[in-house]
């Protein structure tokens, strides 16, 4: 394994080679892993997390690829049908941003080594006005040959219990053969429930609802998948090689059948696929569902890994 530090259209990023992989972050700008890429035995080079070429840096938080945090709420928060905002756990309405505001913020590089980096999220006016609370929230990542993981760590120095419900924005390549196209790939969640985000932020269930697809089936971007069965979504092609999947891990203090995975994706031709796990559904803050507390002076995690099977 090795880590190297290069400088690309004036950005300064870093590159972890293991074995056959090839990480590519920007740890201080969103804690963003933007790219991993396999060498393929004919010497040819595959994506697993897709960064697009035409990436524009002066808009970095909104690019279409890598890995965006979602932080300390994913999707969009809605207070008496109202979206943007949230009530805490005092009680007090608060303005709260689609995805929270860490895909987008400065991060301090605690750590980096040859097996990846953590880096410490440094709070903005706006950030401390949603979430005006006193917390450290770190994101570490641990790279491995065809596989990582990435934690989440929320540690509360504030005298009262904070909330949050954080996830991940996955952007896979997809289809990653040239000869075929969606309808050759399938993803399967370890769900019994499934449900859509309906206008007012309740969450509306899926009836009939089944746990496994065709990525070329319509209606399926969106979809959440809870009440999980399973700590593993897979997914790939339909003869269920090359399989990509995506673990809960139940190390992570915030583990629950309410964690979720969330299928999106832009257009039907966009050339990736979001597989997405998070602590709960979207909103978790007025319904209730996955949302964590962490008690004064108490840590809690998120933890999953990405692994080709």
């Amino acid at each position: 394994m090795a880590h190297t530090t290069f400088t690309q259209q004036n950005t300064e990023l870093q590159k972890w080679q293991c074995g056959p992989s090839t990480f590519l972050a920007r740890p201080e700008f969103g804690a963003r892993l933007m790219n991993w890429n396999l060498r393929m035995p004919d010497g040819s080079v595959r994506d697993v997390i897709l960064w697009p070429e035409d990436a524009d840096d002066e808009n970095f938080a909104k690019i279409r690829g890598g890995n965006p945090i979602l932080f300390p709420f994913s999707a969009r928060t809605y207070h008496k049908g109202k979206i943007g905002y949230w009530k805490d756990q005092e009680g007090t309405v608060r303005p709260m941003p689609q995805h929270g505001f860490s895909r987008g913020g400065a991060f301090e590089i605690t750590e980096m080594n040859d097996h990846g980096f953590i880096a410490k999220l440094q709070p903005d006016e706006a950030a401390r006005e949603a979430y005006p609370f006193n917390y450290t929230f770190t994101v570490r990542y641990v790279f491995s040959d065809v596989s990582f993981k990435v934690y989440f760590e929320l540690t509360n120095h504030d005298d009262h219990p904070i909330l949050w419900s954080a996830g991940h924005h996955f952007y896979f390549a997809l289809p990653w053969h040239d000869a075929l196209s969606r309808k050759d790939y399938r993803f399967k969640v370890p769900a019994k429930k499934g449900y859509t985000h309906a206008p007012d932020g309740a969450l509306q269930p899926i009836k009939p609802f089944a746990p496994e697809h065709s990525f070329d089936e319509p209606n399926i971007s969106d979809t959440i998948y809870t009440r999980l069965n399973g700590d593993q979504a897979v997914f790939g092609p339909n003869g269920g090689e090359e399989d990509i999947g995506i673990r809960i891990l139940g190390e992570s203090s915030t583990y629950s059948t309410w964690n979720a995975f969330v299928i999106w994706t832009e257009k039907p031709d966009s050339p990736f696929f979001c597989v997405e796990p998070w602590m709960g559904p979207p909103n978790s803050p007025e319904h209730g569902k996955g949302l964590h507390a962490v008690s004064a002076g108490e840590s809690s995690t998120f933890g999953v890994e990405v692994a080709l099977l």
